[in-house]
């Protein structure tokens, strides 16, 4: 249980945590209540920014889910242009991440980034189907070495308003690896190539680096869900 409370803070959070502290003492030294108040919120803001490691499955072949969350929807959907996959539908799975999950997205396989464009946009509840198109949002694509190419899409949400991506194109990455987060609330999208089936159901609880997204070498159809 220490394990998984006492666990590294991801570097993009100390600033925040920093002025979160300062504003607790202050009104910790104004009004006591409002102090508590601000040390319970000091302390969110570090869970919030936790970053434990994580296992992640070896295996050629395996999708690897980028984020922490629940899996909110798996459809075909035409992938953002500036991910250069052409103009037709792909299984897309989208992964919404809340305010109490791990924020720190990870790569889905091994590869190159090939292509890497960022879209200005609204703050829609990121868990509605038209924040993938209307949003604010980060695209990358990477290219494994046998050439399969697959699309990920970080997307700011109704609380979220920055974007933080760690790595440019032509970076070589391996699959599980971080790659940014997203501050206070997102989701993040996954294109698969053609024929390529969801091994994960809508409403399930998926973890960043170690849930299998999908399988690029097996021809198991679709999974789905049941709740029990």
């Amino acid at each position: 249980m220490i394990k998984d409370v006492l666990v590294p803070i991801n570097k993009a959070g100390w600033p925040f945590i920093a002025i979160f502290a300062l504003i607790a003492s202050g009104l910790w030294y104004w009004y006591f209540q409002a102090g508590l108040i601000g040390c319970v919120l000091t302390l969110w803001c570090v869970y919030f920014f936790r970053d434990p490691e994580r296992v992640t499955p070896r295996r050629d072949g395996l999708v690897i889910c980028p984020a922490d969350g629940v899996v909110q929807s798996v459809v075909m959907a035409v992938p953002p242009e500036e991910l250069e996959l052409g103009s037709d539908p792909r299984l897309r799975i989208a992964v919404f991440m809340n305010v109490f999950n791990v924020h720190v997205n990870r790569v889905p396989i091994t590869g190159k980034i090939t292509a890497k464009g960022y879209r200005p946009g609204k703050f829609l509840n990121a868990s509605l189907d038209k924040a993938s198109i209307d949003n604010e949002r980060m695209s990358l694509k990477i290219t494994g070495e046998d050439g399969t190419e697959i699309g990920f899409v970080q997307i700011a949400g109704l609380v979220a308003r920055r974007i933080l991506c760690q790595v440019s194109e032509g970076d070589t990455l391996s699959a599980g690896q971080r790659f940014g987060l997203i501050r206070f609330g997102s989701r993040v999208d996954v294109y698969l190539p053609d024929g390529v089936e969801s091994l994960v159901s809508v409403g399930q609880t998926a973890i960043a680096a170690e849930t299998v997204l999908a399988d690029l070498k097996s021809n198991e159809i679709a999974r789905l869900g049941e709740i029990r």
